[in-house]
């Protein structure tokens, strides 16, 4: 049996294959946050299509942390009723799903918040919204609301956790010397810019008990001038895995970082692809959790390559997926051939129009 397709299990989470859909900002939830019918149909999709484990969008676990439009939110218990609705669907096809947290620091769109957007520091040249200096008052109150997010996302019957602490959102912020310029036990040493994770870590563990999977997403680096770097990325994986996370999945780049942003375009080669798969195979040397990569997935033979030669545990796509939500059933049934998506960017096109996420070039086709 191929190394991806065997089953697996992350703190009793057990697995059918390998393959990871990574968060996907659809843009399909209500203004309000809440799950919609559009939004389970296309998680359903992923499950009849094999994937193992399906990691939703980012979810603001704060109004405040809201960056985008129509995305997913998880900061009230009136929205616990719409998640367990997709978490029913995925678990009807023998899926997995963890629920990705998360708030946008300075990246949260004030006008769709109505306030000031929260940074770790106040720095130019990053958003058009000045933003204003956090607290420390104020980051206990988020290191709490990620807590009460994670305990709403087991109550709605998700089978894990994901923090999202890379791309430079909130978490990411303070990991970045380029966002964070703090000269308390929150800035300076790589240790004091790990503190807000590591409290979001053990906030969400006490809510959720031992026995449930947490993952976190992070950097292995900013690619941004005085940006996380890989070195201090390393050290924080090993702190997060000495204080109990159960997988790290592993992206690069911020919103700013020009044409080294998480999703590159022209993936059109077994070269260009697992972007990150060296970074992926520096952790896996100083960390004893699996590793989740992502960046760039497109062949079956390079993904099944990277984890039989050790580079990662687990390989987790997006913009595939958004093309072929089939993608794992169809490499399961003999037919190899490479993804289909051809890393043009083109579906976030439809999200800010407000149609919900889908492949433009797959639709033109059609329509042909």
């Amino acid at each position: 049996m191929p190394k991806m397709f065997e089953a697996t299990e992350i703190n009793g989470m057990k697995l059918a294959n390998r393959f990871v859909r990574s968060a996907t900002w659809e843009g399909m939830a209500q203004e309000d946050g809440a799950c919609s019918p559009k939004l389970i149909d296309l998680i359903s999709g992923l499950a009849k299509g094999g994937v193992g484990l399906i990691i939703t969008s980012h979810a603001y676990v704060r109004p405040d942390g809201q960056a985008g439009p129509w995305q997913l939110g998880i900061y009230n218990d009136a929205l616990i009723k719409g998640l367990r609705d997709m978490t029913r669907t995925v678990h009807d096809h023998n899926g997995r799903i963890v629920l990705q947290i998360s708030h946008g620091g300075f990246f949260a769109n004030p006008e769709l918040t109505h306030k000031t957007p929260l940074a770790p520091s106040v720095v130019d040249g990053f958003t058009k919204f000045p933003p204003r200096e956090i607290t420390v008052g104020e980051i206990q109150e988020i290191v709490n609301a990620f807590g009460r997010a994670a305990s709403r996302a087991k109550e709605a019957g998700f089978d894990g956790i994901q923090i999202h602490a890379a791309h430079g959102f909130l978490l990411n912020q303070f990991l970045s010397s380029a966002f964070n310029k703090r000269t308390d036990e929150y800035g300076g040493s790589v240790e004091n810019r790990a503190r807000a994770l590591l409290e979001v870590l053990r906030s969400v563990r006490a809510a959720v008990g031992d026995d449930f999977p947490v993952l976190t997403k992070m950097n292995s680096q900013d690619f941004l001038d005085g940006g996380l770097t890989l070195e201090d990325s390393i050290k924080v994986g090993v702190m997060l895995d000495e204080g109990g996370v159960d997988a790290i999945e592993l992206s690069g780049g911020v919103l700013v970082s020009k044409e080294l942003i998480p999703s590159r375009i022209g993936i059109n080669s077994e070269e260009k692809e697992a972007y990150f798969r060296e970074a992926s195979k520096s952790f896996k040397k100083e960390l004893r959790v699996p590793m989740i990569l992502v960046g760039g997935n497109r062949s079956f033979q390079v993904v099944e390559r990277l984890v039989e030669e050790g580079y990662a545990d687990y390989i987790s796509m997006s913009r595939p997926f958004i093309r072929e939500p089939h993608l794992v059933n169809r490499w399961a049934s003999g037919d190899l051939r490479k993804a289909a998506c051809i890393s043009d960017n083109q579906c976030f096109g439809p999200i800010w129009a407000g149609e919900g996420v889908y492949c433009v070039v797959e639709k033109k086709q059609k329509e042909k």
